[in-house]
């Protein structure tokens, strides 16, 4: 899988730069749990802490409930396996909150609420300094309400505070050959669902289900599935819009999709778009239906 945002150059002086800051700043600590979720930023942040004091000192914690896709489990096991990075699983149940549930605009809050009461009292249970999660400095521009959880929680933020942007940690994620630096990013399945519309397992269990088979056809870049009650809208990156948006290919599309529960098809013609359901005035729909 490719990013429509991965670098195509090694990391610059001042990404280097960063890089050294980071292992700094991470032996003032001596010890940490990453909050872990093995896309681009959690795991070039375990990878780094390893580096910079040891797996001794190092706990990566995953949460795990019906809004993580497992794909995205997956490879952060690969992750941990290949570079030593400590790994214990936790199940969060931010389902169970009907303030989580009922999808209001600042429904991360709820989920991190959940993820952070979780993993806190682990860090203190065995005496780890530092709580750490993989916000970076690119998304401090974006509707981010589990920023505000963080914050109550104590939890550092280590990418942002030193200026890392995701190019920066693609860049020197590929430089130390840490698998996910092309990844696209992959929020949580609930983020496709619009807000206001009650996020359940089966609703995000049929999104996983339909972009899973979609990358079974063969999309690698940014992909998501937004669900619309029996209507999928699908969002691939710039360059599979162009390949995808044929007679043939649509139909594969659409068969992919509609087995996966689905009764409708869409295809967004203004592409992926990245926190698209944050956007204030967003552009009005430009859609095709597929059949």
């Amino acid at each position: 899988m490719v990013a429509d945002d991965t670098p195509t150059a090694v990391p610059g002086g001042d990404a280097w730069a960063k890089e050294s800051a980071l292992l700094a700043w991470f032996r003032e600590r001596g010890s940490v749990l990453v909050g872990f979720s093995g896309g681009v930023d959690s795991a070039y942040l375990a990878c780094v802490a390893v580096d910079a004091l040891g797996a001794e000192r190092v706990l990566a914690v995953i949460g795990k409930s019906a809004s993580y896709p497992m794909e995205q489990w997956a490879r952060a096991r690969e992750v941990a396996d290949r570079f030593g990075v400590p790994v214990l699983e936790v199940d969060t149940h931010e389902m169970d909150d009907p303030r989580y549930a009922a999808n209001p605009v600042n429904r991360c809050y709820f989920c991190k609420t959940e993820l952070w009461s979780q993993l806190v009292p682990v860090a203190r249970a065995r005496g780890l300094a530092v709580v750490v999660d993989g916000t970076n400095a690119d998304d401090l521009s974006d509707h981010r309400p589990g920023r505000v959880a963080a914050a109550e929680h104590a939890v550092r933020s280590p990418l942002a505070e030193l200026g890392f942007t995701k190019a920066d940690i693609r860049a020197l994620s590929r430089a130390r050959d840490i698998p996910t630096w092309a990844q696209p990013s992959s929020p949580c399945l609930s983020s496709r669902l619009p807000y206001g519309t009650a996020v359940t397992p089966l609703r995000l269990a049929r999104v996983e289900a339909a972009e899973r088979a979609l990358r079974a056809q063969g999309i690698t870049g940014d992909l998501r599935v937004r669900f619309y009650g029996e209507t999928a809208r699908v969002e691939l990156g710039a360059p599979e819009l162009v390949e995808w948006n044929t007679p043939e290919r649509r139909r594969s599309l659409h068969d992919a999709v509609t087995g996966a529960g689905f009764t409708f098809v869409e295809l967004d013609l203004r592409g992926f778009r990245s926190g698209s359901l944050n956007i204030a005035n967003p552009e009005p729909p430009r859609v095709e239906v597929l059949a």
